[in-house]
């Protein structure tokens, strides 16, 4: 599926999304400057990027059947090339919010696009690779502030412009991505589309399962990276202390999917996947005691890691039939990252801020449930 250098070229890409998507938030305080923004406005930003990112999955997902590997990533990079730039030169604000749109149809395109190649393309590598992929967008996602943090907020335009270059400069490499992906394989019966109605229901309870784990596993991730803060400062902890501990929840995330990568060939798919939600529901239950608190949760970051990149392949090999199951799983993702925000904070501002472990220790408990469930019901057949 991929030569070296359009291997190395894919990484590239998963850290350039990365860094795109964390770009937005440090760049708020310069873009209200500029055009006179409140700080809900100056965030609409991000949420026209996450808008564009949803409908570049489901729009791509729904053409990929029709045009090669190449001709989705290539008009992917050139969209995402194309809205960066457009982002950056926008002199009004209506203009920059389009331009984010775009940047995020095609930032929707190469998640979707490079997740599924990853998830199909390298046999019994595939949930190391797709782990070593995920690894890169999380390099691209803590480097990005960094590199905002060096410039300085007010020269969030080169940032953008530069991701624009980078991804254009992207499609050069794609002559080395297989242009036909291989599939999984089906019984004859359900390959000629006569599949049983049991067995329809079936893939598709299954599949609604995976969705609801990775709406669930992103509220966790989203919330540890929204809430962690105002924990610990509730805690006594000082508010520099509480941002860097926040900084080393998400380097835990990118270590914990290198660190995987071994695991991932000796050990099945659904067992790593039970274990990490079940380390993250322990983690987030011992950061209610505050003097472990930031340690806790950086044991979440390293659990929650390989959730999204391993969870991939174990849908594909237990749906086959669903070409679009990975892409209905990376959208719920982002739909979850969005609504994690309200609902956590309605459910915080109730319980009040010490909860905050406790709250996402629930829904981590519930990811471990549909983990569970997922696997039993792959294993008998059945989803009773």
């Amino acid at each position: 599926m991929f030569s070296t250098p359009a291997l190395v070229a894919s990484c590239v890409g998963f850290a350039l999304i990365g860094s795109l998507q964390s770009f937005y938030g440090p760049s708020i305080p310069a873009l209200r400057t500029e055009f006179g923004l409140s700080p809900a406005a100056a965030g609409v930003g991000l949420t026209a990027h996450f808008i564009g990112g949803v409908g570049g999955v489901l729009l791509f997902n729904r053409v990929h059947a029709h045009v090669g590997n190449r001709t989705l990533l290539g008009v992917s990079y050139a969209l995402m090339a194309l809205g960066s730039a457009g982002f950056a030169l926008a002199p009004t604000w209506p203009l920059a919010l389009v331009a984010a749109f775009f940047a995020g149809l095609g930032f929707g395109g190469i998640d979707y696009g490079l997740n599924q190649l990853f998830a199909v393309g390298f046999g019994d590598r595939s949930t190391a690779m797709l782990n070593v992929l995920n690894a890169f967008f999380g390099i691209g996602a803590v480097a990005g502030p960094a590199l905002i943090g060096v410039l300085g907020a007010d020269h969030y335009s080169v940032v953008f412009a530069g991701c624009g270059v980078v991804s254009a400069l992207l499609l050069l490499f794609l002559r080395g991505v297989g242009d036909t992906s291989p599939h999984p394989e089906a019984p004859a019966d359900q390959a000629q589309g006569t599949a049983p109605a049991s067995a329809r229901t079936r893939a598709w309870l299954v599949m609604t399962a995976f969705v609801v784990l990775y709406v669930l596993h992103v509220g966790v991730e989203a919330g540890v990276g929204g809430w962690e803060p105002t924990h610990l400062e509730t805690v006594g902890y000082g508010s520099a202390f509480a941002a860097s501990a926040t900084s080393v929840f998400w380097l835990m995330m990118t270590v914990g999917r290198f660190l995987v990568v071994p695991l991932t060939l000796r050990l099945p798919e659904h067992v790593i996947v039970k274990v990490s939600c079940a380390g993250m529901a322990v983690c987030l239950a011992a950061a209610s005691v505050p003097a472990v608190a930031p340690f806790m949760y950086a044991g979440v970051g390293l659990f929650i890691a390989p959730i999204f990149p391993t969870g991939l392949p174990w849908l594909t090999r237990t749906v086959p039939l669903a070409r679009s199951a990975g892409a209905h799983v990376i959208a719920a993702s982002m739909l979850g990252g969005v609504a994690a925000g309200p609902a956590l904070g309605a459910m915080i501002q109730w319980a009040g801020a010490r909860s905050v472990p406790l709250v996402l220790c629930v829904i981590a408990v519930c990811c471990l449930g549909t983990s569970a469930w997922i696997d039993r019901a792959t294993r008998s057949g059945s989803p009773a």
